[in-house]
């Protein structure tokens, strides 16, 4: 018989209404039910796309002995962190608090207060990997809470404590600005840079997209060798790898290994916008036509697998299918020759296939050298080896169509919608797309449409048939923003900047805290064991650090003093931190870059079909620009936007005005100018 979960949207939620354990969705029905019956909470975290979830679930979940054990003992709560990041943060830092690690599924234990007292992670049916069974921990927090209630109660104090020492990290005093502190985090990358394989740390090896783009505005301003190094390196590796499909385009979540061959399978959306959105930057930046193939191939895997007929991107798609991780994705010897025949030999040598396999006997398509040296060692030219490798990656697609596919979780995120938002929108004006206009227009429209209630509030999640839910948290406000006013440049549609300038005056009237920065949470959020506070950078930007980000392009398009003083106010207080780790404050790195050097504001005026105004636009957007904003208003137009008030068209042709804090040069009418004007430092 189902669960209560039964009756939810999560596609996380749903894969466990079957189980025999009594789950409940977090809420007041099970936080009452754990007071009334003075019972521990046994706390399930995952999401969809997760692997180990998964295996929790068949090895322990599915389980009719481990059920009764936790039916008796416990109150179940299973929890879609992509739903409720609050939940996530707040009880991710008491697993790692806990056990110095972090990861899904999270498995916790709280008092009927939802104050944490245990915690791990996975957990085996049985013993191994120097690890209990999940039977045996759940045998002995039951005996614990039944007979040595006194050091729980000690362990629920010393993390109360913590929760308040990490909250009040932007409590202390600003510092001015530090232009310094981006060549000191420079250094620190250097010095934790893999320059063998590229990348940070050692395996697992995570993508840093904000690290990236960090990196990209470093080298711009200062050609320093060692950012365009890592920058290169890193790029052109993950490209390269297995942790990109080869065949279809998009990134997979992180690398296994160190030299990003074995991917964990899934694909997460809030990745792949990021990371389309760095290629393409670090395309218009050095010109590389690999960035510009991986940041269209990208876009165009979303557009084909990933977007709701209604504008919506989904979510994830699952690591699994057929209940094997990666199946769907690798190959064996045997199959690639069945479906090339006699091109086999050239695209085997090219992406690394062999009967044994590079992979659990299994083959992960990588590039294995580079055209030339394969064109070499096999006696075919350049152009003859690229068309064959086209058509086989064309007839392996083909082939991979008709196995079954992985599980996608089409839910709906405002957050990571913004994202990939932002990414398309770009997209469409850096490459002359139409088509990924429409569809940034259409995603716009929808999130708008069906996430934003009519009092301007924010939801957090939309599914089909079922109506958008969950208050909204700030980087759902935040992440949005930063898409519409990317889309706003691309369109100079108006209403595209007031929704965004909108969201983050609801953001600073419902998230501000008393020392100038944010909650994750509303003043309205249901009241939980502390009110999470999440500074640092990780898979996505903190809402914090693009809270920053947004505010200072605001304040660029509009003048208003109090947005640059709130942002300047919380990097400030960053300035330590920072540098030290700037792989986790990467989105923090970007946003300072914004505030010390200082964007350029253009104001356009003109119709932007007229060949003079598109001449204009080509100069503004040529290039690598990430300091600047733009807006354009048509002859004789009222636009809501201060920078374009009493801009008007000189000598009646295409005008464009440079300004900086609104202190503006001369308008101008000519590209050459224009291209004068933002190339020079005043």
């Amino acid at each position: 018989m189902p669960n209560r979960l039964a009756h939810e949207s999560s596609p996380y939620l749903l894969q466990h209404a079957n189980n025999p354990v009594d789950w409940h969705p977090w809420g007041e029905e099970a936080l009452r039910k754990a007071r009334t019956e003075n019972k521990p909470i046994f706390l399930s975290i995952g999401y969809a796309a997760c692997h180990w979830c998964h295996v929790m679930e068949h090895e322990s979940f599915e389980d009719p002995e481990t059920a009764e054990l936790l039916n008796r003992h416990f109150v179940s709560i299973k929890v879609d962190r992509e739903e409720r990041p609050d939940l996530d943060a707040i009880y991710m830092d008491a697993v790692v608090g806990l056990t110095g690690n972090g990861g899904w599924p999270m498995s916790v234990w709280l008092t009927p207060d939802g104050v944490p007292f245990y915690a791990g992670t996975y957990f085996p049916k049985t013993p191994r990997y120097g690890m209990p069974s999940f039977k045996q921990v759940l045998t002995a927090l039951a005996e614990a809470w039944d007979g040595d209630r006194a050091r729980i109660e000690q362990t629920t104090a010393s993390l109360l404590e913590f929760y308040q020492r990490e909250s009040a990290i932007l409590s202390r005093s600003a510092s001015p600005l530090d232009p310094t502190l981006f060549d000191a985090a420079v250094v620190a990358l250097h010095n934790s840079f893999d320059a063998a394989q590229g990348g940070w740390g050692r395996a697992p090896k995570f993508p840093q997209p904000m690290t990236i783009e960090f990196l990209l505005r470093y080298d711009r301003q200062t050609g320093d060798t060692r950012a365009r190094r890592m920058i290169d390196k890193t790029l052109t590796a993950m490209a390269e790898g297995g942790m990109y499909d080869q065949l279809g385009g998009g990134f997979h979540r992180y690398s296994t290994d160190a030299r990003w061959l074995v991917p964990h399978f899934e694909k997460m959306l809030y990745d792949n916008s990021q990371l389309a959105r760095v290629y393409l930057h670090a395309w218009q930046l050095t010109g590389a036509p690999l960035y510009r193939r991986i940041a269209t191939e990208t876009l165009d895997y979303v557009a084909r697998e990933m977007t709701h007929p209604a504008g919506g991107f989904y979510s994830t798609q699952d690591a699994d299918s057929e209940g094997e991780e990666g199946k769907f994705f690798v190959w064996s010897h045997d199959e690639i020759q069945r479906v090339l025949g006699a091109d086999a030999a050239l695209f085997c040598a090219a992406y690394d296939v062999t009967p044994a396999g590079n992979w659990e006997g299994h083959n992960i398509l990588h590039v294995a050298g580079s055209v030339e040296q394969i064109a070499q060692k096999h006696g075919v030219d350049v152009p003859t080896l690229e068309g064959i490798l086209a058509e086989a990656r064309r007839k392996l697609f083909a082939a991979r169509e008709q196995r079954i596919k992985p599980g996608r979780d089409e839910k709906v995120l405002t957050a990571w919608n913004g994202l990939m938002l932002a990414a398309f929108a770009e997209a469409a004006r850096a490459l002359g797309r139409e088509d990924y206009r429409q569809i940034a227009v259409r995603n716009a429209e929808f999130l708008l449409r069906e996430l934003r209630a009519p009092n301007g509030r924010l939801f957090r999640t939309w599914k089909d048939g079922h109506d958008a839910k969950l208050n909204a948290y700030l980087e759902d406000y935040t992440h949005l923003a930063e898409g519409l006013i990317a889309l706003y440049q691309t369109t100079f549609d108006a209403r595209w900047f007031v929704a965004a300038r909108a969201l983050m005056e609801t953001a600073l009237t419902h998230f501000r805290a008393e020392d100038g920065g944010f909650y994750d949470t509303s003043d309205d959020h249901e009241q939980l064991v502390t009110r999470p506070r999440d500074l640092q950078d990780n898979a996505l930007p903190s809402g914090n650090a693009m809270a920053a980000t947004v505010l200072l392009k605001l304040a660029a398009y509009t003048g208003d003093a109090r947005y640059n003083q709130i942002a300047e106010g919380m990097l400030g207080r960053l300035n330590e931190a920072i540098p030290r780790y700037p792989t986790a404050f990467g989105q923090w790195l970007v946003a300072y870059d914004l505030a010390v050097n200082i964007p350029k504001e253009v104001a356009l005026v003109g119709d932007p079909n007229a060949p003079e105004t598109q001449a204009l636009m080509q100069v503004v957007f040529d290039g690598f620009r990430p300091n600047q904003v733009v807006a354009l208003k048509r002859p004789g137009e009222s636009a809501p936007i201060p920078l374009l008030e009493g801009r008007e068209q000189i000598a009646g042709t295409a005008t464009a005005y440079v300004c900086r804090r609104f202190a503006c040069q001369m308008p101008v009418n000519t590209p050459a100018a224009l291209e004068k004007q933002l190339s020079g430092e005043w």
